[in-house]
């Protein structure tokens, strides 16, 4: 096996972990690392509940000594700044004797960078960069949404018929999709730091807003409702218009209904992806989008790119991103 091939495996497997903290790492991003040696892990980690440890020093405390001389496989430019609740973790790979570091992303955090990977190269550790960046950038949106553009990463799901209709004309909408195709919404919750509804969606359906997916309980995020409702129960945070919500320190929001929220989101250009979630029927009159800001068909086209689609029993989940 080439050397490309095994970066290419090894990669994969630190992105896979990386994973495993999307939606818990909040407010740092979700990172995935793994040490390797001779083809043996030595040890892995990824980004912790709340944001330590980070990826690097989990997977050199299961690694201890042994990490001397290893191959380190990381998602993301490893930290180059001080903080108070931890070092800097390309001090510590260094510190540890790594022989080599094979990067995903590349780090636009000001405090990083860059220098991670230059103290890296300054220290003798050999640097490979960009191997499966764009599929860690996907991983990393939240983060990097919130770099560059300063405001949660916001993935609108839409529960659509065939003929575009995402309720009946009296406004019902439970259920347009089957049970499987619920579960991905709940899968896609689990992913999230906030999920967030509209004050009509709130005030007509009373939803639960929670992860109900065996062994995934625990990981319901924070819940909101955009607009002025009353009598709201304490753990639901209220955002009166959308300033409020794109001000919130979540990295990640999904929203789930409804058509006004979803209408005003698109005219403001603040959905970053789309997860449509389109059943295999026909409504006829029901409830459509209202005016998401377009003065031309024009303007429709070039900005949304189809990043992966998949069917679920009958249904089929379609996932697109703002092209910007």
């Amino acid at each position: 096996m080439s050397d490309a091939v095994t970066d290419w495996r090894w990669m994969g497997a630190a992105l896979a972990l990386a994973s495993r903290g999307v939606g818990l790492a909040t407010p740092n991003p979700s990172v995935g690392c793994i040490l390797v040696k001779e083809g043996r892990v030595l040890g892995r980690g990824w980004t912790q509940a709340g944001g330590r440890p980070h990826a690097e020093a989990m997977a050199l405390a299961e690694a201890g000594a042994a990490a001397r001389g290893a191959t380190c496989y990381v998602t993301l430019e490893p930290c180059a700044h001080a903080s108070p609740r931890g070092r800097p973790c390309a001090d510590s790979l260094i510190e540890a004797g790594v022989k080599r570091v094979v990067i995903a992303a590349h780090d636009p955090d000001p405090r990083t960078n860059g220098d991670g990977a230059a103290r890296l190269t300054a220290a003798g550790i050999a640097v490979t960069g960009g191997l499966r960046a764009a599929e860690a950038e996907a991983g990393l949106a939240g983060f990097l949404t919130r770099l560059r553009l300063g405001r949660p990463h916001i993935t609108l799901k839409l529960a659509v018929s065939l003929d575009g209709a995402i309720a009946m004309a009296d406004g019902r909408s439970q259920w347009i999709t089957g049970e499987r195709a619920r579960a991905a919404a709940h899968l896609a919750r689990a992913r999230s730091d906030l999920i967030v509804v509209g004050r009509g969606t709130w005030e007509a359906d009373a939803p639960r807003l929670d992860v109900r997916l065996p062994g995934l309980e625990d990981r319901s995020p924070r819940i909101g409702v955009v607009g002025r409702a009353i009598g709201l129960p304490a753990h639901v945070a209220q955002f009166p218009d959308l300033a409020a919500l794109i001000a919130d320190p979540a990295l990640g929001v999904l929203v789930e209904g409804g058509m006004g929220l979803a209408a005003s989101l698109l005219a403001a250009d603040l959905v970053d992806a789309l997860l449509l979630m389109r059943a295999p029927i026909l409504i006829g009159g029901g409830r459509t989008l209202g005016d998401i800001g377009l003065a031309d068909l024009a303007q429709a086209h070039g900005r949304w790119q189809a990043d992966g689609a998949m069917a679920l029993g009958p249904d089929r989940i379609e996932r697109y991103t703002r092209i910007r």
